[in-house]
């Protein structure tokens, strides 16, 4: 990842397609990103076997909660639940000055599980929902999931079922006013975030 998450070509960011013609970099086809966290060691394990230090987790019965610092110039802090029920992670990004474009909540389809009693697997599923209170989502990462898809990382079945996941989290959204908050609250979910 660079950065936050940024807009590809085939997400609802407002580009004119007529305008694209054949300038869309390809995708490099990719197998699903692991990441390992241990809350014995408060530790992280990114998708490239990277360990890195956190500086808070918990668990709680619905997830695992995750904060760390980053060193990034638009973001310093990060805090994340990893939640199974809903094939979830749900992640805010604190920004610099500067950069603050208001309360904003990244939605990684996936699976998320507890492998031990101290420890966590996430496996990322290409999709992730970009939410703003109040403003319509943008779903990303189509053109990743199915070139993954075509280079047989990822089996039809599962991506029929990321792409059922990030229509119902858009849907979801939507009957709740764009609130992510309000949204989670009717799955029986109160997060709380710094």
């Amino acid at each position: 990842m660079t950065g936050l998450h940024m807009p590809q070509r085939n997400s609802t960011n407002g580009a004119d397609p007529r305008r694209m013609g054949n300038t869309t970099p390809p995708v490099s086809p990719h197998r699903p990103r692991l990441e390992y966290f241990n809350l014995e060691a408060l530790s992280w394990t990114d998708y490239h076997g990277y360990l890195h230090q956190v500086e808070r987790m918990a668990a709680q019965p619905w997830g695992l909660y995750v904060e760390r610092i980053v060193d990034n110039p638009r973001f310093h802090y990060i805090e994340s639940w990893l939640l199974p029920e809903l094939s979830l992670r749900v992640t805010v990004y604190h920004l610099r000055p500067g950069h603050d474009r208001g309360q904003t909540y990244y939605l990684d389809i996936g699976d998320y599980t507890r492998i031990e009693p101290k420890k966590w697997r996430a496996e990322g599923h290409y999709l992730h929902v970009v939410a703003r209170p109040g403003q319509m989502p943008e779903l990303l990462g189509i053109d990743e999931l199915l070139s993954a898809h075509a280079a047989g990382h990822f089996d039809t079945a599962r991506t029929h079922r990321a792409i059922e996941r990030a229509a119902a989290v858009v849907d979801g959204l939507a009957a709740c006013g764009h609130d992510v908050d309000r949204w989670l609250a009717t799955k029986g979910l109160a997060l709380s975030w710094l």
